[in-house]
């Protein structure tokens, strides 16, 4: 009788083909699934599924957590969400290749773009390297709770080339562009699964400088995108602002036509345009339809800015009576803000700043809600602080104060700024529908401050499969094939994403009807004591990557199996056969 190190009895198996869910158990050993369905044998640990979903490990193709994995080995908060591996170095920002005196440049960028603060990158990045290639050496000596996957930012790219031409977003000369295209033709074939850039506005340095990868040519991207086509691998990933969707959908269409490499590009719905995202999803559709390997990477709820009195922004950040105790010690902040003559004074001010997103954004009552337990990320109308001020009889600003004091001062607000412009998630469950799409955009490691979107694989499974009221829902086989199957794939990683004896033993075991999303909260455990956001989950029975458990019943263990993936990785050469 065979001995498998680990079996999974009796769960729903819904094993990331797309398949109907079928009762079964899997057996691994030696890091790999080694039966699926009916087996006899005994594991050196069980663990009994019966009412549970047993699913892959799913994949996040988009996050951040260039620096995090340079100091610590918890991918958290996506390793808490049944995510057993991360792609990272999206959007042309990271910390490869550099030199010296571009360290604080990187870091202010990443501090702009991605709200990672100056004093915990300048604390934990290590820089014990240069070239993207040496930054892979680095990370491969190093154990997490995930598998990890990077790629080659265009903006770090840039600047190693050009210096401060390429920060002040000159145009690259033919020299410039041929060494862009040899680097990163040597960073894919030392292991960067791909190439990123950014052409939006909304990159910005802390100090308020642009990208400086807002306005590379299109001759720039074609001369670096050819250098993966050289290397016969790695895949481009982009962000725009889309001001002439038509002409920039073309240039997208025009790279892959030439560099033959696989693109995706950031797609989410906009105030500003609210229908404007169907003509970019139409061009991709149309590419996808003549075969071009072309996809949108898609968020799963709005991607939405939390405000409150312990993180980045609240609806007061500009008011000049918060301003002069925003500084003081947090519960020196709550008793000055209960004080009844401060309350007066802060309610009847007006924003101080020239600053849209202040001004405009941070009073937009009607669009702004209480998160409150059980979180609800498409909330109704009659929930927005415009309505409850009504309700009350008082003004959205008091309302807004009130809240933020609950929970002694952690009260949270949700101001969803994409995907939420009519007040419903139908636009992006038409997204996620999509063939041209992938879901995308969580920016674990990133906005610590601000965003919490690590844990849309959650919500995937608890809002689209099982809780959905204002609409449709999802099949349960449909979205773990997206995050699972279809975002390895699409990475090049064809040995994980599916349950299916060789491939690697990834997996989930969850407790679907008691999964549930927890409140966000706000840990001091960066480097320089610096403050993230972390939304955790209840209802993932086991976690475990290459075959071990790196999480139990929502918490920990302690394991580090997963390693740095270099370059694109092929199923396990010995067949097994299916039981």
């Amino acid at each position: 009788m065979t001995t498998s190190d680990l079996i999974i009895r009796g769960g729903t198996i819904v094993d990331g083909t797309g398949a109907a869910p079928f009762e079964g158990d899997v057996a691994v050993s030696g890091g790999v699934i080694t039966q699926v369905g009916r087996v006899s044998g005994k594991g050196i640990e069980e663990i009994d599924a019966r009412g549970q979903v047993v699913t892959p490990g799913f994949v996040d193709i988009h996050t951040h957590y260039d620096g995090q994995v340079t100091w610590g080995d918890a991918i958290s908060p996506s390793s808490l969400h049944g995510v057993t591996t991360v792609i990272m170095g999206n959007c042309g920002v990271g910390f490869a290749p550099c030199r010296p005196a571009d360290h604080d440049r990187l870091i202010r960028l990443m501090e702009g773009v991605e709200d990672i603060p100056f004093p915990v990158l300048a604390e934990g990045l290590p820089w014990d390297w240069e070239s993207f290639p040496d930054y892979l050496d680095f990370l491969t000596g190093r154990e997490f709770d995930t598998d990890i996957g990077a790629q080659l930012p265009h903006a770090a790219l840039r600047v190693y080339v050009m210096g401060e031409r390429g920060a002040n977003r000159e145009d690259a000369t033919d020299a410039d562009i041929a060494r862009m295209k040899q680097l990163a033709k040597d960073a894919v074939l030392a292991g960067a699964l791909g190439f990123s850039t950014s052409r939006t506005l909304n990159h910005r340095t802390s100090d308020g400088q642009p990208t400086p990868t807002l306005t590379a040519s299109e001759t720039e991207l074609i001369g670096i995108a050819e250098g993966l086509k050289e290397a016969g691998r790695g895949v481009l990933q982009f962000v725009s602002d889309f001001n002439d969707p038509q002409k920039e959908a073309a240039m997208l269409r025009r790279i892959v036509e030439q560099s033959g490499r696989p693109l995706s590009v950031s797609l989410a719905q906009a105030d500003v345009a609210p229908e404007g995202w169907r003509l970019l999803l139409g061009a991709i559709e149309q590419a996808v339809a003549d075969g071009l390997p072309m996809r949108a990477q898609v968020a799963a709820r709005p991607v939405g800015v939390l405000l409150g009195l312990e993180l980045t922004l609240n609806p007061f950040s500009a008011h000049p009576a918060y301003q002069a105790i925003a500084a003081l010690p947090f519960e020196k902040r709550l008793e000055m803000l209960r004080n009844p003559e401060f309350r007066e004074k802060l309610l009847a001010e007006e924003p101080s700043t020239d600053h849209p997103f202040l001004r405009v954004m941070l009073r937009s009552f009607g669009k702004m809600f209480q998160l409150s337990d059980p979180v609800d990320y498409e909330p109704g109308p009659e929930r927005t602080l415009e309505h409850m001020a009504q309700r009350r009889g008082v003004s959205p600003q008091a309302v807004a104060l009130d809240l933020m004091l609950e929970r002694n001062g952690r009260g949270m607000l949700y101001l969803p700024f994409l995907n939420y412009s009519q007040g419903t998630l139908e636009p992006v469950r038409a997204m996620m529908e999509s063939a041209a799409t992938l879901p995308g955009l969580s920016d674990g490691g990133a906005h610590v401050g601000m965003i919490c979107d690590g844990s849309f694989t959650t919500t995937m499974l608890t809002h689209w499969v099982r809780d959905r009221t204002r609409g449709p829902k999802l099949p349960i086989e449909f979205l773990v094939r997206r995050q699972a199957r279809d975002t390895a794939h699409w990475m090049g990683l064809t040995d994980r994403g599916v349950i299916a004896p060789g491939l690697k033993a990834d997996l989930n075991v969850i407790d679907l009807a008691n999964l549930k999303l927890h409140l966000p909260d706000v840990d001091y455990d960066l480097p320089a004591g610096g403050r993230r956001l972390m939304q955790r989950a209840s209802g993932y029975t086991a976690t475990i990557l290459n075959g071990v458990v790196t999480h139990r019943d929502g918490t920990p263990t302690g394991a580090r199996p997963g390693r740095l993936i270099r370059g694109a990785q092929q199923p396990a050469s010995a067949a097994i056969a299916a039981e």
